[in-house]
């Protein structure tokens, strides 16, 4: 018999599509399901086209067999099947696809759909097999043919003897070696498992005859110990109906909570379950969990962000990256797409337009559903936020706030008054009518925050203060600069805007009447502050630290604490001094007494360690400070 060359193609590119275009050899069987169910849309269209007669759903089914003494896997339809041209010009010329010309000939109808829009998967099989024989015999015709062949040396074909209609494909695997394992595709389990993974969701029945174990029977009893028999069971391997195709009056709680725990390996219930559907430029249908709490490698490299993508219920990509942002990276969930565009294989997806619409209406429904959940169930956010909050907020930092408009009103931080978390939208609302700046103060916790002296004015006139505890928190609110056109300022400023005009001529006055003061004791720190001055937001406490320039004392900590920091950063620290407190007073009296001077430097040195402390930063001698404190006891 004559064998004949592929057309138009070399050995070269077909040793590519089998050893480059598929990352795992057990895509085969997904590729080879997907052509099949394609096989059947095509005769079930025309069945509804009125075009034949006496074909319903329910008689249509894909069957796996296994036969693991000759070593091989047959898959076998009954769609439209092939006539000896379409067996030549679909399967003799590769990336032929008979699904994408049928395609593009028919109008939309909502109740067909083809997989398949390249014919590169049948070529999958032969990653696992050497021969494979392809029986087919087209609807309405009396002929069937057969085409094999065992890879780029070409293809045969042949008349042969088939019953009914349909497609039979015979792979005859290769033998196993060290490297790979091919008789693992010879095991029921195996072959369940992938239908499961992969084709789960194929609208026909997926069938395959699998051995079972039961009690023999007459024994298991009291005069005769059990024994085991084994036999073979038809079953039906797919479930063919999505949970997420099913009318949502179908559908319970219970069922989405069951699904996205088996699916997702989750032992609790999500905390929001997001199903939508969209029609149009992009249409898919989504269902997306949020979950109840973070996984434990949540926070590390080791995380892969993604959902699930299917096209047409066949699941071609386990996470694609690129339908969510990072910033709802915790979204868990699958998109299934009727219309993705497809490059060579259903493994290498194009990052076209369609896929960007997605992304981008699945960014504004997980929002929306958020800011929903913030309003009306605001129990579950705070358990949502606590789980996931650090992630929102570093959405915000990064991308140099382009997320602002995304993130900022679904951030929450701990609030002075309310003494709970709170949005900035609630905490604007509650802005007195002279407030000029949304108020905040950073620290470790919120009880060493409390405790600060620079927010103890604040406090006294009533304004409401948020507490940043987390290490992003100001870096976020620098990027955000502004919300509802009021900024942000540090309760550690210099300038808290709380001041009238005769204040702070008094202050301008009071701080010139005490400049050599001030500059000695800035002299005396020998380079440790950019300035000493008099502070105007002290009431009780004696000395605070505070910042000149973008970059504040927190920040300072936080990027000279992580690991790549090579060189250590510095703010412009400024040691504040309380004017109304006795101990300015007695600095002014040791200061007037030239004799007295010494101490007047050492004080200083004291005062600065002290704002050290309040801040939470190391002092630099500690035994210096420790020193210092004795001699003041012994004066």
């Amino acid at each position: 018999m004559e064998t004949k060359e592929f057309k138009a193609e070399s050995k070269r590119l077909l040793d590519l599509m089998i050893n480059s275009i598929y990352t795992h050899k057990e895509i085969f069987l997904r590729e080879l399901i997907s052509n099949a169910s394609d096989a059947i849309d095509k005769l079930y269209y025309h069945s509804l086209s009125g075009e034949v007669s006496g074909l319903s759903r329910d008689d249509f089914s894909i069957n796996i067999a296994l036969d693991k003494e000759n070593r091989t896997i047959t898959i076998t339809d009954n769609g439209c099947g092939m006539t000896k041209d379409e067996l030549e010009a679909n399967l003799g010329t590769i990336a032929k696809s008979g699904s994408l010309d049928f395609k593009q000939t028919q109008e939309k109808n909502d109740d067909i759909d083809i997989i398949g829009q390249f014919g590169v998967g049948f070529y999958s099989a032969f990653m696992v097999s050497d021969c494979v024989t392809v029986t087919s015999r087209a609807f309405g015709s009396d002929e069937a043919w057969q085409w094999q062949s065992h890879g780029a040396e070409g293809y045969t074909l042949e008349p042969a003897q088939m019953e009914g209609h349909g497609t039979r494909i015979v792979l005859s695997l290769k033998e196993s070696s060290e490297e790979e394992n091919y008789d693992e595709f010879l095991q029921d389990y195996r072959i369940t498992g992938l239908v499961k993974q992969y084709s789960d969701y194929i609208r026909y029945p997926i069938r395959m005859a699998v051995e079972r174990s039961r009690i023999k029977e007459g024994t298991g009893t009291e005069d005769k110990p059990a024994e085991y028999e084994t036999y073979t069971e038809v079953e039906t391997l797919n479930s063919m109906v999505p949970i997420w195709r099913k009318q949502k009056s179908e559908v319970t709680d219970e069922d989405y909570n069951n699904f996205y725990k088996e699916k997702f390996f989750d032992y609790e219930d999500p905390l929001k379950v997001i199903r939508t559907s969209t029609e149009g430029a992009a249409t898919y249908d989504a269902l997306l969990f949020i979950p109840s709490r973070a996984p434990l490698n949540y926070y590390s490299k080791d995380y892969e962000k993604g959902l699930q993508l299917y096209a047409s219920g066949v699941l071609i990509m386990q996470r694609c990256a690129d339908l969510l942002p990072d910033c709802f990276s915790f979204v868990r969930g699958l998109v299934d797409s009727q219309d993705l565009s497809l490059n060579i294989s259903r493994e290498m997806l194009q990052h076209d337009r369609q896929l960007k619409v997605i992304a981008g209406r699945l960014e504004k429904k997980i929002k929306s559903e958020l800011l929903s959940m913030l309003k009306n169930d605001r129990e579950t956010y705070d358990k949502f936020f606590k789980a996931f909050g650090l992630q929102l907020k570093y959405g915000l930092y990064s991308g140099y706030g382009q997320n602002k408009e995304l993130l900022q009103d679904l951030v929450l931080f701990y609030s002075s008054s309310e003494k709970k978390l709170v949005s900035l939208e609630e905490y604007v609302s509650r802005m007195k009518e002279d407030q000029k700046y949304i108020y905040y103060v950073c620290g470790e916790s919120v009880n060493r925050i409390d405790h600060l002296p620079q927010i103890e004015l604040l406090k006294d006139k009533g304004y409401e203060v948020l507490y940043l505890t987390d290490e992003i928190d100001e870096f976020a609110l620098k990027m955000l600069y502004t919300y509802a056109d009021k900024e942000f300022r540090s309760a550690s400023d210099s300038d808290l805007g709380l001041e009238t005009e005769e204040e702070k001529e008094e202050a301008k006055k009071q701080a010139e009447e005490n400049k050599p003061l001030l500059d000695f004791l800035k002299d005396s720190l020998e380079g440790k502050v950019s300035a000493v001055r008099l502070s105007q937001k002290l009431k009780s406490h004696p000395v605070c630290l505070s910042s000149d320039g973008p970059l504040s004392i927190e920040m300072e900590k936080v990027l000279n604490s992580l690991p790549a920091a090579e060189e250590k950063v510095k703010a412009e620290r400024v040691l504040e001094i309380n004017a109304g407190h006795p101990v300015f007073g007695k600095l002014q009296a040791l200061y007037a007494d030239p004799s007295k001077q010494d101490r007047v430097k050492a004080y200083a040195g004291l005062l600065y360690n002290q704002a050290l402390l309040i801040e939470g930063l190391p002092i630099e001698d500690p035994v210096a400070f420790s020193n210092s404190i004795c001699e003041l006891m012994q004066e």
